[in-house]
């Protein structure tokens, strides 16, 4: 499909600087209205997943995906829920292993390629008997692991799945890893070293002779973070290959369903490999959104409704592709 010649997104005043947009988000923004009730399921390696449902009585479900570090009560996980909850969805926000509040039984945990998981929701999803129409709907990291497995299923995708939407996608993982080591990035990346320190320290203790801590201070980027964890743990030779083998960026082509990307051109996070226009323009399927501002799952608005622009813009798309059964 083309690639959307001129986003209809507008930065509020004094908003449009790319660190504004992403951080003001996260510190303030509050969300009401959305009560969830949990709901763990089992995965085939004998561990678990927390799904958190907000549901309006629909047939029509929604797969909401958090992003590194995240989970179900973020402010942007909410938002869109809400949104997608008031244009009559029904919404399941995925919290990947170990982000709900509990650590995860294994010692793999959760990686932007990690698609597996997200099968066992909708195998989940499909054995309920509720749902006729069911979208994905994914942020950063989330978002990854969303076009990545519409990629690798193609044809054999779900037939209850019939549409996405991808928010501020690291589709090249290499490129953004190198991207976070700018000075600018380093107030993120210590967010995010700090957060997984967290969750390394409670593996340490359940399970001390596979993982430990120690030295965990000399690590000061995201990248060798993976070469230590990550990639050993999920069984990739290094970070070079879990992100050569993770990211989404080569598996655009054969996403078999209309899937909306949008990734602003201010993203402090993003390379710009991450912006596909020619995979866009090639492919049937794949929407391409760049907005000149919006930071990193930001896009502030300002309205009565408290909804941002990225959820408007998500449940319009859905609305067009996806016609009421």
């Amino acid at each position: 499909m083309p690639v959307v010649a001129q986003s209809s997104y507008k930065a509020p005043l004094l908003c449009a600087n790319a660190h504004v947009q992403t951080i003001i988000p996260t510190l303030f923004r509050k969300v009401s209205g959305v009560a969830y009730q949990r709901e763990r399921i089992d995965t085939p390696d004998e561990d678990f997943i927390d799904l958190d449902w907000s549901r309006v009585g629909s047939e029509r479900l929604a797969v909401v995906m958090h992003g590194l570090e995240g989970d179900s009560g973020r402010p942007y996980m909410k938002g869109m829920v809400k949104a997608l909850n008031r244009n009559g969805w029904d919404a399941v926000a995925v919290n990947f292993r170990g982000c709900s509040g509990e650590p995860n039984k294994k010692a793999r945990m959760y990686h932007s390629g990690e698609t597996e998981d997200l099968n066992s929701v909708i195998c989940h999803v499909d054995a309920s008997g509720i749902y006729r129409q069911v979208t994905l709907v994914g942020f950063s990291l989330g978002g990854n692991v969303i076009l990545k497995y519409l990629g690798e299923k193609g044809k054999m995708t779900h037939l209850l799945i019939k549409a996405a939407v991808t928010i501020s996608v690291p589709c090249d993982l290499k490129a953004c890893s190198d991207r976070l080591d700018e000075l600018q990035n380093l107030p993120y990346v210590r967010r995010f070293l700090r957060l997984l320190h967290e969750k390394i320290r409670a593996k340490a203790l359940m399970m001390p002779d596979s993982i430990n801590d120690v030295g965990y201070e000399r690590i000061k980027t995201l990248k060798a973070f993976d070469d230590r964890y990550t990639a050993p743990i999920h069984g990739f030779k290094d970070a070079d290959d879990y992100y050569d083998k993770a990211s989404s960026r080569g598996f655009l082509a054969t996403i078999p369903i209309p899937t909306l990307l949008i990734n602003a051109a201010d993203d402090p996070f993003l390379s710009s490999s991450c912006f596909p226009n020619e995979e866009a323009k090639a492919s049937p399927h794949l929407f391409l959104d760049i907005p000149q501002h919006g930071g990193h799952v930001g896009f502030l608005a300002f309205n009565n409704s408290g909804e941002y622009w990225s959820e408007t813009r998500t449940t319009s798309f859905l609305e067009t592709v996806v016609p009421r059964s």
